[in-house]
């Protein structure tokens, strides 16, 4: 996919809702950029166009938000706090993984060498006015992500 221009917060939220779409069942997705460049802007789109109402905040403190909408399972996790990778053993992550649920991540490089490759990376960065999306499908399951991804676009 080639990269994509999102000029403001609601572009972000915009492109959060259409990758929801584009998530059938399980799926391991990276969320990657730096500081204030928009991962849980676009973790709020992607939850809200599933159904929740409630708030999505930003997982720093708490390291994990999960959200269930209606038989749909979603965890979001921001690893900036997490020192060690071997941490992510006692958070459940583990099992998180096995579920049938989509789990988004931000910060994964926290957890480099303990998390398994993801079915996609999505890298925000900042411009002068918004910002530039990337997406990288690293198994087949994100390739077919980002293929429908495409053709909703």
């Amino acid at each position: 996919m080639q990269a994509r221009v999102l000029r403001d917060e609601a572009a972000q939220e915009g492109f959060g809702a259409r990758l929801a779409a584009a998530c059938a069942g399980s799926a391991l997705i990276f969320l990657e950029g730096d500081l204030g460049a928009g991962k849980t802007t676009m973790t709020r789109g992607f939850i809200r166009a599933l159904g929740h109402r409630g708030a999505v905040k930003s997982p720093t403190y708490t390291l994990i938000e999960p959200y269930d909408i209606g038989d749909r399972r979603v965890y979001h996790l921001d690893l900036y706090r997490v020192a060690d990778p071997g941490e992510l053993e006692y958070l459940g992550l583990r099992e998180m993984l096995a579920e049938d649920a989509v789990v988004l991540i931000e910060w994964a490089e926290r957890g480099a060498r303990w998390l398994p490759v993801p079915d996609l990376r999505v890298r925000i960065e900042h411009l002068s006015v918004g910002r530039r999306v990337k997406l990288e499908a690293a198994t087949s399951k994100g390739g077919e992500i980002m293929a429908r991804l495409e053709s909703n676009l």
